[in-house]
């Protein structure tokens, strides 16, 4: 999962960063209004944390530009304002929650999950495709029932695709979400096609169907129709 991170505070975004990086997550940063409205116009993202003091700017402004970009990253505004006008004006604009600082990590990470659950998988604890089951709480793969031992990055990447099921998904989106924003601009995306290739050996012995359907100089797409 790709998340990006609002904040200017250089302590709270450091902590933060190493925090949801320990939880596996792709994390990336802006510490100023410039940045994140870049970032936000350049990248995707799953989820935006996003502060409403920016030295620049206010972060309520990149709810609205979310917004209006129709993006379907998940929107959390974290702020040490608390009053009930400032929460109600940053559900009100988009935002699905509000946390007020101080807060602890581990329960940023909850809100994350609870977010992603409503918005990805409608609520479902559990994320099935034909014999493939992901549990995204656990990161735990089943294939008619039984376990499958993916890495991390093998993980993410069935994610995004079962996620993005039955959609054209280029290199680029791909290596970008599950690799991160750093990844933008590199000169070859060669080293996705071996972890592609693993992904499938693995599902594949495991008895699942073949639904990752290759269209040579285009990407991936991940479907039971072809």
């Amino acid at each position: 999962m790709k998340i990006l991170l609002i904040e200017d505070e250089p302590a709270l975004l450091v902590a933060m960063r190493h925090y949801l990086e320990g939880e596996q997550y792709n994390v990336s940063t802006a510490s100023n209004f410039r940045k994140a409205s870049e970032k936000i116009h350049d990248y995707g993202y799953d989820c935006v944390i996003v502060d409403i003091t920016l030295p620049d700017g206010n972060g309520l402004a990149i709810v609205n530009e979310l917004k209006a970009a129709h993006s379907q990253a998940g929107i959390i505004i974290v702020s040490a304002k608390n009053s009930l006008d400032d929460k109600l004006n940053g559900l009100d604009l988009g935002a699905d929650d509000y946390l007020t600082k101080p807060f602890h990590l581990p329960e940023l990470n909850a809100r994350i999950r609870s977010l992603m659950r409503r918005r990805q998988h409608q609520g479902e604890t559990q994320l099935c495709f034909g014999d493939i089951t992901i549990m995204p709480n656990r990161k735990h793969v089943l294939v008619a029932h039984q376990p499958v031992d993916l890495t991390g990055k093998e993980y993410d990447l069935l994610l995004f695709l079962v996620t993005n099921k039955n959609r054209l998904l280029s290199k680029a989106a791909i290596v970008e979400h599950v690799w991160g924003d750093y990844m933008d601009g590199i000169d070859s995306h060669d080293f996705l096609y071996t972890h592609v290739r693993n992904l499938r050996r693995k599902l594949l012995e495991a008895g699942s169907p073949d639904y990752i359907t290759t269209r040579y100089g285009a990407g991936y797409i991940f479907t039971a129709g072809e």
